[in-house]
């Protein structure tokens, strides 16, 4: 084996050694934020707030399958699978996600050693004269000579880290890697969210269109009454214009309807990445819904290690807190070792005999002396961006808590209202009928039908969207709390 690559060996035998020996990567080790301090009971609730029924608080609060299921609905499950395979939101945070862990392979290639080849031909004129040779008295002068220099070799390079800013640097991609994955599962969790919140919403809008449709029979049959008791000389004509113009108002209360079901219907094409005009939302019903009887609840402590944005929060300060040691490393010597072989000839057949041989092994020192401050202030800017890092991941935290006990209290006050409200329309039914059977009879003035009907027409929708609302927070809560959506992704 010839010489040169003996020593090519030894030195990189010797510059993993040597990595091996280094100290301890300087700056900050990071530490996993503490967890919520909350009372006792680990739950989300203020004094005071009302408590949601069917919610259960529960250290693992994973259930067997896509969160979604639990709402006993096909269509769901179907758009919202389609959603997570097709949505070009998804395919962003897919390729997010491996760019940032294609870029932390790349940062820990660094740590290794380097070798590269190199290979190059060349034809050169060689001016003597530069060099002092002229030539000599009475002879003609000596031309300058041409020649063909061929040159194949390698080098090896290994930078020590002797106080890891390398290592700092790996860890601060790996932390960037980690917040992309997490960033990741925020977008499937937020995608099937929105689908769901959407499909309540078209569900909702279709009882509120049933509902007043409803009401307009009730209005055509009131007319139908008045008109009969006209002809039997019991009403005015006044009356049916009266009858038909709260037909006409009931009626105008459609097409706004018809309006916002057409907004949540293509937007619900546009999360599941289709346009309207080749993908149509399911006809949700909330008689088809089922609302889940229990609903488990993660506690506050195993929230922030199961929701994504907290968990992506938390990366960015493991990233952020890994810069810090990149930037102290800056400030301390830097060792380099590096290695060079050229087999160098002007004919190529002579380029690989031992006389063609050139080696050179270095090491070099750098340390910074003076740059003007740089070095210190990028040490204190990655200081404060690592305070950002950690307000940011506790504002997350606490908003996250909020969410959760906002939906809480209105679970807690859906289901009274909608007790309420279908109080109010059986009460408004009957005060309806009374009316109309006294019209029918002749014993009561049409002003009292008409308002009636207008008291019922209200309950009716109040009474769909209370129970659209409900299944509306029911949604916000398994998003907020991190529900698992993995089986359906996978």
């Amino acid at each position: 084996m010839p010489l040169s690559t003996r020593s090519l060996r030894l030195l990189a035998a010797t510059a993993s050694a040597l990595a091996l020996t280094a100290c301890a990567a300087v700056g900050p080790n990071f530490k996993t934020p503490e967890g919520p301090k909350g009372p006792p009971a680990g739950g989300y609730a203020m004094a005071g707030d009302a408590v949601a029924p069917g919610v259960r608080l529960s250290p693992d609060a994973r259930a067997a399958g896509p969160w979604w299921q639990a709402f006993g609905s096909p269509e769901l499950d179907g758009a919202i699978r389609q959603a997570l395979a097709d949505s070009p939101t998804i395919a962003e945070a897919r390729a997010a996600l491996e760019k940032a862990q294609a870029d932390a392979r790349a940062t820990r290639g660094a740590q290794f050693v380097q070798v590269d080849a190199n290979a190059s031909a060349e034809r050169e004129r060689i001016n003597l004269q530069a060099f002092g040779f002229s030539g000599f008295p009475g002879l003609p002068p000596i031309s300058n000579p041409t020649l063909n220099l061929y040159q194949i070799g390698g080098s090896v390079s290994y930078d020590l880290d002797l106080f890891g800013g390398k290592r700092r640097a790996t860890e601060q991609a790996n932390a960037r890697a980690d917040s992309a994955a997490r960033q990741a599962d925020a977008a499937y969790l937020t995608l099937s969210g929105n689908m769901a919140m959407q499909a309540m919403r078209i569900a909702s809008l279709r009882g509120q269109m049933a509902a007043v449709q409803e009401i307009v029979a009730d209005d055509q049959r009131v007319i139908d009454i008045i008109r009969k008791a006209e002809a039997a000389g019991g009403q005015a004509h006044s009356a049916v214009s009266g009858g038909v113009a709260q037909l006409a108002e009931d009626q105008a209360l459609l097409p706004p309807l018809q309006r916002d079901l057409d907004a949540a219907r293509h937007q619900m094409a546009l999360l599941a990445g289709k346009s309207p005009a080749e993908w149509t939302a399911p006809d949700f019903d909330l008689a088809k819904l089922t609302a889940p009887a229990e609903v488990p609840v993660s506690l506050p402590s195993q929230l922030v290690r199961n929701r994504p944005d907290i968990l992506a929060a938390e990366a960015d300060l493991h990233a952020a807190t890994a810069a810090i040691g990149v930037a102290v490393a800056n400030q301390y010597p830097d060792i380099k070792l590096s290695a060079v072989l050229t087999q160098e000839a002007i004919k190529p057949g002579d380029m690989f005999s031992a006389g063609a041989s050139a080696w050179t092994l270095l090491g070099g020192v750098t340390a910074p002396i003076f740059h003007g401050g740089t070095l210190k202030a990028e040490r204190r800017a990655a200081e404060a961006d690592a305070r950002i890092s950690l307000a940011r991941y506790q504002q997350t935290v606490l908003r996250a808590f909020v969410q959760v006990s906002d939906v809480l209290s209105n679970l807690g006050t859906d289901q009274t209202a909608i007790e309420s409200l279908r109080a109010a329309e059986s009460a408004a039914q009957a005060s309806a009928t009374d009316a109309q059977n006294a019209l029918r009879l002749g014993g009561g003035p049409m002003m009292d039908v008409v308002q009636a009907q207008r008291t019922l027409s209200r309950a009716r929708r109040a009474v769909v969207e209370a129970q659209g609302r409900r299944y509306s927070d029911l949604v916000e809560l398994y998003a907020a709390t991190a529900a698992d959506w993995r089986t359906a992704a996978r």
